[in-house]
């Protein structure tokens, strides 16, 4: 026998050896091939990867099948060489032939997703790359992300900022704090299951400050500090930025893509060809305008005052001279267009003819206007979108799956994380939060909101009507009691200026002590409730130098000099409950700003307030666009059936009662058309700066883009009303005491899991 060969089997291996030492000699009768080690003993160490230059362009056919088939997500290019140099780093030579890649590219999406990131891969937007791969590279070994090293280290709870809006970890419960925990069964055990734990006042300066990138078809934080003096330029961005929403989301809009690549379809007029099957129309920038006189044409812009005092149409490219004195509204009187509000205009432009031998028409003048003018022959608001369209989220309760459409799921637009992210995990705490309380209560639970509209205490009547109604719900059971009161402005029937006849400081101090008084009457109420205070235009200190009238907006809360005595009452009902045997959060008083926003469950259920008489400034400033010899001049148009088909264009308001416009109070048709006006311009203040000031660098906050679940819109020269318009429920409580003689008392209950409101009316 060779002693160099090696024998197949030896004795002591036959045998089971307690305690193999293998060897690479053969001499010593290593064995054939590898062998199985007892239990106890720990494998042998893999040797190390080494690292290759991988080239990015390699990578991309892998990293396009996992973040953007797999995942969703569209990858930069600045990114996709991170990537790479990772992946090289760390998988070596069998990124290809063993999976490695894949695996680990996998991984880095799903923490990507988990903290927040945006759909855009690449550093600072919404998620930090560098250091989910530096903490992933810490739980790799052999190339092999480990599942348990990750879940020991922690990698899913990384310290990666969040450009559109950082969530905030170091506010206390009430407030609804939130965490970036990708863990969500251990957070969800940990928190509260009390749905008031997830209330969150957001304030108007408080609102991650946005804008639309037109390039990249994204929203970008706006990292410049806000000022009440900024340059001029950001008051341009203002009605940029308003634009570019609209444009983009009327892009999106059926009506405006064209069935199978149909790109030559003229606007407003449905194809003769036998592919397009449905109605597409295309846009006309204002600047194309030139040389086409006698054409017709769909142009998408703000409706402006020119320097002579004519109309005028605006958009990016330039601005042309608008004639609507033969234009039809759509839907008939169904919505106000005034001076400030972005429209969509069907007409005929015509240019100047020649004068002198000269040709006027055709040139620009200053600020881009173009010769001639525009006559409209039809006028309509851009179509609403509806919230789960925006999002791009499924409409399936507790689904989270991105549309075919797309959508903003991943930017945090209140920050309080963003749908994708934080949606799915929301969900399920709320359901838990509900099956808690049901089970302690032994009752349905239902989150009731209690909204209010000018309060004004320095009315004696007004105490006396708050009474009866705290005294309404006082008397029910708990889970039938409102868990949050809104209590909106004005809180003076006068601005509180010094001086002049009217209201102080002073006397407005005293009418916030009488409500106190009012307030320790009832202590269930302020043990188990939220109040939310958000100011009208006569409160201070704005009104100090507007003198009641329109002042800018986002506008501060209500100084705390006045308010002390309300936040003494709350302290002393919850020192009389005893809070060791409940999870429940105290009953407190909140403050906040005009506008604001009420979230519950993180972005679950967005509800946005405004107060303001927009009812009263769009009767005032809407143009009118009926002359006596209308009907005569419509005819003439509608042969040629461009204005016949409009009306696709918007959508009609889903009122819930579903009854049609004959039998339909006057009132109600109102509130039709001030709800539809208002959610079409994606706006809560569709004005010119000169008419309602808005703060250049808040400007955002104004915004309903997406459409909130809810719009508290109180209006005090407009009827109560509650209806639903493209899923989002509009709701205006009027005056809390209404005009007249006779002693009623109305508000709105808001149920927040039906999505629902009811006007309620009490005599006092």
């Amino acid at each position: 026998m060779d002693p160099t060969s090696t024998p197949r089997h030896t004795d002591r291996f036959k045998r089971g050896a307690a305690d193999p030492i293998p060897s690479s000699s053969p001499a010593f009768g290593t064995p054939a091939r590898p062998f199985r080690m007892p239990k106890g003993h720990a494998p042998p160490t893999k040797t190390s990867i080494l690292p290759i230059l991988l080239p990015p362009s390699t990578l991309r056919p892998v990293a396009f099948r996992t973040f953007t088939r797999k995942h969703n997500l569209t990858i930069s290019s600045p990114a996709l060489q991170t990537l790479a140099v990772f992946v090289g780093k760390n998988c070596g030579s069998g990124w290809r032939e063993e999976g490695l890649a894949e695996k680990v590219l996998d991984e880095i999406a799903k923490i990507w997703k988990r903290a927040g990131g945006g759909v855009i891969v690449e550093e600072g937007k919404g998620a930090s790359l560098k250091a989910i791969l530096q903490t992933l590279e810490g739980s790799m070994s052999g190339g092999r992300v480990i599942a348990g090293k990750i879940n020991q280290d922690g990698s899913t709870k990384l310290n990666i900022g969040v450009d559109a809006g950082r969530l905030d970890t170091s506010n206390d419960h009430a407030q609804g704090s939130f965490t970036r925990s990708g863990d969500a069964g251990e957070d969800e055990s940990q928190q509260s299951l009390h749905s008031r734990h997830w209330l969150k006042v957001i304030e108007a300066f408080d609102l991650p400050r946005l804008t639309y990138n037109v390039d990249k078809k994204y929203f970008e934080a706006i990292k410049s500090k806000p000022t009440l003096f900024p340059p001029a330029s950001h008051k341009t961005a203002l009605f940029r930025d308003r634009y570019n929403l609209v444009y983009q989301r009327l892009l999106r809009n059926e009506s405006f893509q064209s069935s199978l690549g149909v790109a030559g379809v003229p606007s407003l007029q449905r194809s003769s060809s036998n592919l397009a099957t449905q109605q597409s129309y295309k846009l006309t920038p204002i600047a194309n305008l030139l040389g086409r006189s006698g054409t017709s044409h769909l142009l998408l812009g703000l409706l402006a005052n020119s320097p002579t005092g004519d109309l005028s149409l605006v958009d990016l490219t330039g601005s042309v001279a608008l004639d609507l004195s033969h234009a039809r509204m759509i839907p008939e009187d169904g919505a106000w267009f005034a001076p400030g509000m972005i429209v969509l205009v069907d007409g005929i432009y015509e240019e100047e003819e020649m004068v002198k031998g000269s040709v006027l028409g055709g040139n620009t003048g200053v600020g881009g206007a173009i010769g001639g003018h525009f006559i409209g022959v039809s006028i309509c608001g851009p179509p609403c979108e509806r919230r789960d369209i925006s999002l791009g989220t499924s409409t399936r309760q507790g689904s989270n799956e991105l549309s075919s459409s797309g959508g903003f799921g991943w930017v945090d637009f209140l920050g309080t994380g963003s749908e994708r992210a934080q949606g799915a995990r929301m969900r399920r705490i709320q359901e838990k939060c509900l099956q808690g309380e049901q089970e302690a209560l032994e009752t349905t639970v239902r989150i009731k909101i209690a909204v209010m509209s000018e309060v004004n205490l320095d009315n004696m009547r007004t105490l006396d009507a708050l009474r009866k109604v705290f005294s309404s719900y006082n008397d029910l059971a708990l889970s039938e009691r409102p868990q949050t009161f809104v209590l909106i402005g004005n809180f003076a029937q006068k601005a509180i200026i010094n001086g002049g006849g009217r209201a102080g400081s002073i006397e407005y101090k005293e009418y916030f002590d009488s409500f106190a008084v009012v307030l320790a009457e009832y202590p269930a109420l302020l043990q188990h409730s939220t109040f939310v205070f958000v100011p009208g235009d006569n409160d201070p200190w704005a009104s100090a130098f507007s003198a009641g009238a329109a002042s800018t907006i986002p506008r501060q809360r209500i100084p705390e000099l006045f308010t002390s005595r309300i936040r003494r009452a709350f302290a002393t009902a919850n020192s009389e409950l005893d809070r060791a045997k409940t999870s429940e959060p105290i009953g407190e008083a909140v403050w906040t700003s005009n506008p604001a926003r009420l979230s519950w469950f993180g972005p679950v259920h967005d509800i946005a307030i405004f107060r303001d008489d927009i009812s009263s400034r769009l009767r005032r400033t809407a143009i009118n666009t009926m002359p006596d010899d209308y009907n005569a001049d419509i005819t003439m148009h509608e042969t040629d059936g461009p204005t016949s088909d409009a009306a696709s264009i918007a959508p009609e308001l889903d009122q819930a009662s579903n009854t049609k416009a004959d039998g339909v109070s006057p009132a109600a048709l109102m509130a039709r058309k001030l709800v539809k006006t208002v959610l079409d311009q994606g706006t809560t203040s569709p004005f010119p700066l000169p008419l309602r000031p808005v703060l250049w660098d808040h400007a955002s906050s104004v915004q309903l883009y997406p459409l909130p679940t809810a719009l508290i819109l109180a209006d005090s020269e407009a009827a109560p009303f509650c209806m639903t318009y493209e899923g989002c429920h509009v709701m205006n409580p009027g005056r809390l005491l209404p005009e007249g003689g006779t002693p009623i008392v109305r508000w709105v209950e808001y149920d927040l899991l039906r999505n629902r409101g009811k006007v309620k009316e009490e005599r006092y």
